[in-house]
């Protein structure tokens, strides 16, 4: 198959606040790019895998209206609870605690980013 989902960018309000969010998730920051209308895109990936988020800053702008049609996007974590607790030392509270949405299921929580997106936590089973 030819085709491949490469990436997802998100529009952010402020680059720094967003590289340590997601590296508290075990991003790595991989690249920056400054474009030639002001705007700054910021490529980051999991160890391991490509560069699968793309962090764009746009001058002039500090937060966007994220409508109601998104919804998030998913992380796999070897462990929900130590993930959390590494989590909460840096201020990110998850929005409720750890569930299951079926008997046997993972277990999954989630977050939210500095700009409001939500980040589903899927512990690895």
């Amino acid at each position: 198959m030819s085709e491949e989902l490469i990436h997802t960018c998100y529009r952010i309000g402020e680059i720094d606040r967003s590289v340590i969010f997601y590296g508290a998730l075990g991003f790595e920051e991989r690249r920056r790019m400054d474009l030639p209308d002001g705007a700054t895109n910021v490529f980051m990936g999991l160890p391991g895998d490509g560069d699968r988020l793309e962090l764009t800053k746009n001058p002039g702008v500090d937060s966007y209206d994220l409508g109601t049609g998104y919804n998030h996007v998913a992380v796999t974590v070897d462990d929900l609870d130590a993930k959390l607790a590494a989590l909460g030392e840096q201020g990110i509270e998850p929005e409720k605690p750890p569930y299951q949405v079926r008997a046997g299921g993972s277990r999954i929580c989630f977050v939210r980013d500095p700009d409001g997106y939500r980040i589903e936590l899927i512990e690895k089973r």
